[in-house]
This record gives structure tokens, C-alpha cells and sequence, in this order.
């Protein structure tokens, strides 16, 4: 391998790795704050929209990235009724917009049934203790059932993160030099995909490893009531000593 290549296009790298990282937080923002409302509405008692957002998930879950990606960025250009609105020129027909689109769409779907689920599961004991303690509706899913759903949705919300930022790789296809893209034009300048595409799998691992460390602190911090308590080594053993001297004093009454 010649190391010299990755020296010489670092900055090359270091710009697609921003790229990557600015996209795929402002998607996972973006997703976020639009799956909150869906995964309350998935939860609601009207089935037209239940039922809305059941076929709004499934669309999103049920076919490829890429594919939406690719209707987004190519087949909207096809209706001429889009290409006459303002969004056209800024936002609609540029590559960054169109992936973030795709992207927030994607992930918003996916974190909508992981809050769905955990929102669904919250202990009914909690829901009745609220009840109890006057709350209102909003009030008991602002202090007690949105909090705590968050807390359950945490490892499964980490895995989508990373899921997200693995396929974010499909962003390079429309012309952004994200991290992918980035190895793909060194390749193309040298003829060197071993040097380009290590490289890039090294940065995607770095990146990865870094989601993983954040959400083990997060849920270290906010998991914690849900980890098993060890005794303390200097409690168990004068607790034992204690029972052992139990035992030989009701021992030695009994023989006395």
C-alpha cells in the first residue's frame, strides 16, 4: 500500500467526513423531531391515523435508501408542477438537500416505530399513578411517559444511528463527496481503491466506534436504575461472619 496517497488527499478525506457528519446529524435531528408527533399518533385512538402513519412507515421501511433517494433526487425533476415552485432551484435540485430529505424521511420512519413500541410498553402502574396524581393528558406524556419511553428506546435508537450512518454511504451516487465519495474520486485520480477505500472504511469505523461510546455513556447514565447491584465485598463478608457467628452461638445453646 502506498501510505503517501492518503497523506497527500487528507484533506480530501477530512472535508468528506465532514460532510458525512453534518449530514447525517442534521437527518437524525431532522427525523427525530418528526417521529416524536408520528410514534404519538401511531399510539392514538383514531385508526384513519394510526393508519396514516402505519403506511407512511412501511413505505419508508419496505424499500432501499437508495431508491428513495434516486425518486427524490431524479424523479421529482420529472413533474413540471415541482420544477415551476420556489424549492425548486435551492433546495430540490441540489444533492445535498435532496439527501438530507431522503435521509430525515428514511430515519424518521424507522425511529418512529422504535418510540411507537416503547410508548406502547410503558408500564400501565405508571400510567395509572399520573392518572392519579391529577395529570392531564399532555402533562403525563411530557413528565412520565415520553421521558421514560426515551429511556427504553435508547439501545434500539443507537443501533438506527449507526444504521444510518453506514447508509449514508449511498450519498455519494448523486455527486456529494461525502467519505465514500472521497475515496471514489482518489480512486479515480490514482487507481488505488486499497488506499481509497480502506481509508474510508477506517474513518466509517472511527466514526461508528465514537456513536458507540456516546450511547454506552448515555445509557450508563440513564440505564442505571436497570443495573443489577453487586454487594460490596466488605458488606458480604462481615455479613457472613456475622451469620457464622450466629450459627455457632445457637450451636452451642442448643449442646449446652
Amino acid at each position: 500500500m502506498d501510505f503517501s496517497i492518503i497523506a497527500d488527499n487528507a484533506g480530501v478525506f477530512a472535508e468528506g467526513m465532514l460532510v458525512t457528519v453534518e449530514l447525517v446529524g442534521c437527518a437524525l435531528i431532522a427525523g427525530l423531531a418528526l417521529a416524536v408527533p408520528l410514534a404519538l399518533a401511531a399510539n392514538a385512538r383514531s385508526r384513519p391515523l394510526r393508519g396514516a402513519v402505519f403506511l407512511f412507515s412501511y413505505c419508508f421501511r419496505g424499500t432501499p435508501l437508495l431508491v428513495q433517494l434516486f425518486m427524490i433526487y431524479y424523479g421529482l425533476g420529472q413533474f413540471e408542477w415541482i420544477r415551476g415552485t420556489p424549492l425548486w432551484g435551492p433546495v430540490l435540485s441540489q444533492p445535498y438537500w435532496c439527501a438530507l430529505i431522503a435521509f430525515t424521511l428514511n430515519t424518521a420512519a424507522y425511529t418512529t416505530e422504535i418510540l411507537r413500541g416503547a410508548i406502547a410498553n410503558t408500564p400501565r402502574g405508571e400510567v395509572e399513578a399520573a392518572r392519579a396524581c391529577g395529570m392531564s393528558r399532555a402533562l403525563m406524556l411530557r413528565r412520565v411517559v415520553l421521558p421514560n419511553a426515551f429511556r427504553r428506546a435508547l439501545p434500539a435508537y443507537g443501533n438506527e444511528v449507526i444504521f444510518m450512518l453506514h447508509g449514508s454511504a449511498v450519498a455519494s451516487v448523486i455527486t456529494l463527496v461525502d467519505i465514500t465519495g472521497a475515496a471514489q474520486l482518489i480512486n479515480a485520480r490514482y487507481y488505488s481503491p486499497y488506499e481509497a477505500f480502506i481509508t474510508a472504511a477506517v474513518l466509517y469505523m472511527a466514526l461508528t466506534f465514537a456513536v458507540v461510546f456516546v450511547f454506552r455513556c448515555l445509557e450508563r447514565r440513564w440505564l442505571a436504575h436497570l443495573r443489577p447491584r453487586v454487594p460490596r465485598r466488605g458488606r458480604s463478608a462481615a455479613g457472613a461472619g456475622d451469620g457464622k457467628a450466629r450459627d455457632d452461638a445457637s450451636q452451642w445453646q442448643a449442646s449446652g
